[in-house]
Formats: structure tokens, C-alpha cells, sequence
């Protein structure tokens, strides 16, 4: 059993580039610190877009939740299955999460007044609309209460990953 004594910011980073491998050390450029300054990164870091669900069936949301986490680079960071948990939930924790995916029909109330109370976030987050009913009339009404995007569940969850793909930071 050896101990690891590690003591500058440098070493801090290399030791936890080195047991993650979410990048290679060989990646890492040391600057010169001051007190004052943060170290540079480089861009190739695995930053994951915080998502809070609002989906009522659990299979569904179980299922998109690994689907998301393993395709897209998605951190679940809460869920929830009715309209007035899922406002709560994002009004009481607006620093805390970039993407909303909200289904429409939940156990309680709508995903409509979800997205109508996130209409007061900050311009980088994100709410999108993921539904069996993605008519003509349910996207326009979605735009109208200012959704970024509309995915029907039975054939754009494809297009729903490469949307969260181009979220993250760092995305081209």
C-alpha cells in the first residue's frame, strides 16, 4: 500500500486524468499558475449536459435515461411525473441543470405547463418536447411557449441524441 501525495493543481489533474482516462494525460498542458487564475483544459474533456426528465411512464423514461447516458453524453440529474413536481423541481434549481426533456401527457397535469414555467430560464438551457403527439398543432403550440425543439418518441429519438450531442459544450 503506497500513498499518493499529490500538492499543485498540475499533479491534482494528471493523477485524475490518469485513473479516469476520459482523456489522455499526454493531452494535458501545464501553464503557470497564478492565485488568481484557473488551469486551462483542453477541449477533448467528457463534459455531460445536465438533463432533468419529465416523463410519467417508467420504462420509457428508464429506457431513455440509459439510452441518453450512453449515446448523447447525458447526466440524469432528476426526473419527475407530473406537471407540478417537474415546475417545482426546475424554478427551485434554475443553476443546476442545460436540458429539460418534457413529455406532454403525464400522471398529473401537462408537459405544456412545464415548458410554459421555464419560459424565465437562462438563454443556454434548453427545453425540448419529446411526445407520441408531435403534430403540426402540438409543435406549433410548443413554439409558441418557446421550446427549443419537438421529437416524436416513435421515430426521432435519433434526431432527439443528435440534438443533445450538439448541446454539450464544446459542441461544434
Amino acid at each position: 500500500n503506497k500513498k499518493l501525495f499529490v500538492t499543485t493543481p498540475e499533479a491534482v489533474l494528471q493523477v485524475r486524468l490518469h485513473f479516469t482516462r476520459k482523456i489522455s494525460p499526454d493531452l494535458f498542458r501545464p501553464q503557470s499558475l497564478s492565485s488568481s487564475s484557473q488551469l486551462a483544459l483542453p477541449r477533448t474533456i467528457n463534459v455531460r449536459l445536465k438533463t432533468y426528465l419529465v416523463e410519467d411512464n417508467q420504462t420509457i423514461r428508464d429506457n431513455l435515461i440509459a439510452t441518453l447516458e450512453e449515446l448523447a453524453g447525458v447526466d440524469t440529474i432528476g426526473t419527475a411525473d407530473t406537471e407540478n413536481e417537474g415546475k417545482k423541481w426546475l424554478q427551485d434549481n434554475p443553476q443546476q441543470w442545460d436540458l429539460a426533456i418534457l413529455d406532454l401527457f403525464l400522471k398529473e397535469g401537462s408537459g405544456l405547463g412545464v415548458l410554459q414555467a421555464c419560459k424565465a430560464r437562462r438563454p443556454e438551457q434548453k427545453v425540448v418536447v419529446l411526445s407520441n403527439y408531435a403534430t403540426p398543432d402540438v409543435r406549433k403550440r410548443c413554439e409558441l411557449l418557446g421550446v427549443d425543439a419537438v421529437f416524436d418518441k416513435s421515430n426521432e429519438i435519433e434526431s432527439l441524441i443528435e440534438y443533445c450531442l450538439k448541446q454539450k459544450p464544446g459542441a461544434a
